[in-house]
């Protein structure tokens, strides 16, 4: 679970997006030097906050993106506005509108969606985010039971496919934690709910260090009936019980008593939440925060409503009348001031952060008695508060709240995404109020960002900050090149129904060292693996620290090149990638759709071609097994019993003849003499007429349907620029014709 109740600073990182040339810092393999590869220059530990820097002084111009809904009288969105039709004004004062894109959900059909889907072409912006958090203080364990039903139907029932929603949980003593980041993958977020990150019940063995994953993947997330509070159901699952004990541990302290609603709870309450808006600030786009609670005493912030069955309401009016005030509570009778000023600040935050509170109030309908209702009915004026400021809804039945909030998603199916670059972004930090008009037709709403912030340093960010910022470009699936990187990812059999992924990731040492001033660099590497169903299906993460002392100018002309592996079976997938400067946040992100076949069916399959790296080439490292006494996997890039490093981008020199080698690993190719043609394509996908592919030989794996073939490729007669080579082997007695391909760069 990631916690979010560390001190903030004053401000956060706004959603914008930063203007970041592409560093094409990719040497002449010729020039690059020869490098020793150490394990002890990479030490897998976190950065050293003595070693963060301040970029202060630095100019630079940032986009601000502001996603825009225009709702009909109807609750219809509303469709054909166009750029000249919106306004936006940055503390009053007009901007000019850089970028407009139009986002209609409707427009996205299953049938036109590719076998696997990255972004659906929305900005991260312009997504919805849907955080759901159960109040684990205020709400009895029966209750939230309910809770978990409705939150479970509607993830899978009534989220759109380009939806991102986050589970997380709160409690007066503990404060609001994120059991798992926003994430498309609806089974991992159907199992959050039905945890509610109960160690018991959890059965991952890795701890996810961006959270997307709470339990290991494909485990059960089914919810069958209410909690079994008392224990006296026979028919209750394990699951159930396990969790009722868990909530009632949880919520001990908390019974629902009217002298438990202390002053000082709600503040620190208020204080918490606070916190978690200021960090969600740092996610881009609309969120909609979905809280179950069944509220706290509104009487604390609202005073006692007039009800004269209320002998103390009485009793109170007569001292005031008699003039007797100082024996009256006044923080019962008309509210505290001071925790108004709190909670008006916290609800400030959450629409500086874009967010949006629905609550749900999930105490039900009971036939308590008088005094009950009256406490249950202020619990529900504090929640229509919450919902009421930041432009929610408050919903009083949460078996019927997934209908009711079927409106929010129907009102934001269309959203109008309207750029803009301050004209004075001020200090950093500063907030800036935004304003949005809009020839629109009469009587529509407009439902938009209230403002952002100037980007700060990243050092200045909290660290559930930047672990958000890596989420939310995971989640996304979308390309970012701060970073210069690249990725080769390769199935290989490791048994009839399983494949052994290794994940080569190549990262650009001149753009690391950009504004990077410290000899010690640490980068931050994870991947992550989903399948057709967007479902998280594997992943791997690392910390690497390298000692550049005396190395900086080679390091430059090189990079870091890193070695990590997943497991999976046969299937579609798409494989996401980050790597981020864990000093100054320079960030690249990749995706590559991967196919795993189905091996032991005897269909023909070659790898991607695999060129043999020039040794020194690059600071390699290579991954940790979670167990330093396990048995590691044996190294799959060998030809002949010779282990080489395959390039992700392989860069040959043009001009003169240079052959490069290359190993071809396939299998079930056929028996006998076997045929192999490569074709170069441009970048627009045209073919090439330079270029020539020769197979030298056919090597002896001794292992029953694999084959390693040894070929070389001459670049001969192609000017310097980026291609694709593809490589397809043909059996003349079946006429199979697998093929793979890669890209690669020929230089002058």
């Amino acid at each position: 679970m990631l916690a979010l109740i560390s001190l903030m600073p004053d401000t956060v990182k706004p959603e914008i997006t930063r203007r970041v040339s592409l560093h094409d810092r990719l040497a002449s393999a010729a020039t690059l030097a020869a490098l020793a590869v150490a394990s002890s220059a990479a030490v897998a530990q976190e950065p050293d906050p003595g070693d963060l820097r301040q970029f202060e002084g630095r100019e630079f111009v940032f986009e601000v993106q502001v996603p825009v809904n225009v709702v009909a009288r109807d609750g219809e969105a509303v469709r054909g506005l166009t750029q000249d039709d919106f306004q936006v004004l940055d503390e009053g004062e007009p901007q000019q509108i850089t970028g407009f894109r139009v986002i209609d959900l409707d427009q996205i059909e299953p049938d036109d969606r590719r076998v696997i889907e990255t972004d659906y072409g929305i900005p991260p912006a312009a997504r919805r985010h849907f955080l759901f958090l159960f109040d684990l203080s205020y709400s009895a364990p029966t209750s939230i039971a309910k809770a978990q039903q409705a939150a479970h139907a509607f993830v899978l029932e009534q989220m759109h496919p380009t939806d991102l929603a986050a589970v997380g949980v709160h409690s007066v003593e503990s404060g609001p934690q994120l059991l798992i980041t926003f994430t498309p993958d609806r089974a991992q977020l159907a199992r959050a709910i039905t945890t509610l990150g109960n160690p018991r019940l959890l059965q991952l063995t890795t701890e996810d260090p961006l959270g997307f994953l709470i339990d290991a993947p494909g485990t059960t997330s089914e919810l069958t009936s209410a909690l079994d509070v008392g224990g006296v159901n026979a028919g209750i699952t394990e699951m159930e019980r396990s969790m009722s004990s868990y909530l009632q541990v949880i919520g001990r302290e908390m019974a629902k008593s009217e002298r438990n609603y202390a002053r000082g709870q709600i503040s620190r309450w208020a204080d918490t939440l606070h916190q978690m808006a200021r960090i969600l600030s740092t996610v881009e786009g609309r969120k909609h925060l979905v809280l179950f609670s069944e509220g706290f005493d509104g009487r604390l912030l609202f005073g006692r409503q007039p009800d004269f069955t209320d002998e103390e309401f009485r009793r109170e009016t007569d001292l005031i009348e008699r003039g007797q005030i100082a024996q009256v509570d006044t923080d019962q009778r008309f509210g505290n001031t001071q925790l108004q000023t709190q909670v008006h600040q916290m609800l400030s935050e959450f629409n500086r952060a874009n967010t949006v509170i629905h609550t749900v109030d999930i105490s039900g309908l009971r036939a308590d008695s008088i005094e009950e209702n009256r406490i249950r009915s202020v619990g529900r004026d504090a929640l229509f508060y919450l919902a009421n400021h930041t432009g929610g809804q408050a919903h009083e039945d949460a078996n019927d709240f997934g209908a009711e909030l079927r409106e929010v998603l129907e009102s934001s199916t269309v959203t109008y995404l309207l750029s803009f670059q301050p004209s004075d972004p001020g200090d950093a930090g500063d907030h800036h109020r935004i304003r949005v008009r809009a020839r629109a037709p009469k009587g529509a709403q407009l439902s938009h960002r209230m403002g952002y912030y100037t980007p700060r340093p990243y050092g200045d960010l909290h660290p559930m900050e930047k672990r958000l910022l890596a989420s939310d470009l995971i989640a996304a699936a979308a390309e970012r090149d701060d970073l210069t990187m690249n990725v080769l990812a390769a199935p290989f059999r490791a048994g009839p129904d399983q494949a052994y992924i290794p994940v080569i990731v190549e990262i650009d040492g001149g753009s690391l060292l950009e504004d990077h001033g410290s000899p010690r660099l640490p980068v931050e590497i994870y991947a992550y693996i989903t399948d057709d169903k967007s479902e998280m299906r594997d992943f791997f993460s690392r910390v690497v620290t390298l000692d550049l002392t005396g190395r900086q100018d080679t390091f430059v002309n090189t990079g870091l090149k890193y070695y990590g592996s997943l497991d999976l079976p046969p299937g579609e997938y798409l494989l996401r990638v980050l790597a981020r400067n864990a000093l100054t946040g320079a960030t690249g992100v990749e995706t590559v759709a991967l196919h795993v076949p189905t091996f032991e069916s005897g269909e023909p399959t070659l790898l991607p071609p695999f060129f043999h790296e020039e040794p020194g080439a690059w600071f390699l490292v290579r991954e940790q097994p979670a167990d330093q006494y396990a048995k590691t996997t044996v190294y799959p890039f060998t030809v002949n019993g010779q282990p080489y490093v395959p390039s992700a981008v392989p860069l040959l020199a043009g001009g003169v003849a240079s052959e490069a080698e290359i190993c071809l690993v396939g299998y079930n190719l056929g028996e006998g003499d076997l045929s192999l043609q490569g074709t170069v394509l441009d970048a627009d996908g045209e073919r090439m007429a330079g270029g020539a592919l020769s197979l030298r030989e056919r090597t002896v794996t001794g292992i029953p349907g694999l084959d390693k073939l040894v070929a070389a490729f001459d670049p001969v007669d192609l000017p310097a620029g980026d291609y694709t080579l593809r490589v397809t082997v043909t059996d003349p007695a079946t006429q199979a014709r697998p093929f793979n391909s890669i890209p690669l760069r020929v230089l002058n």
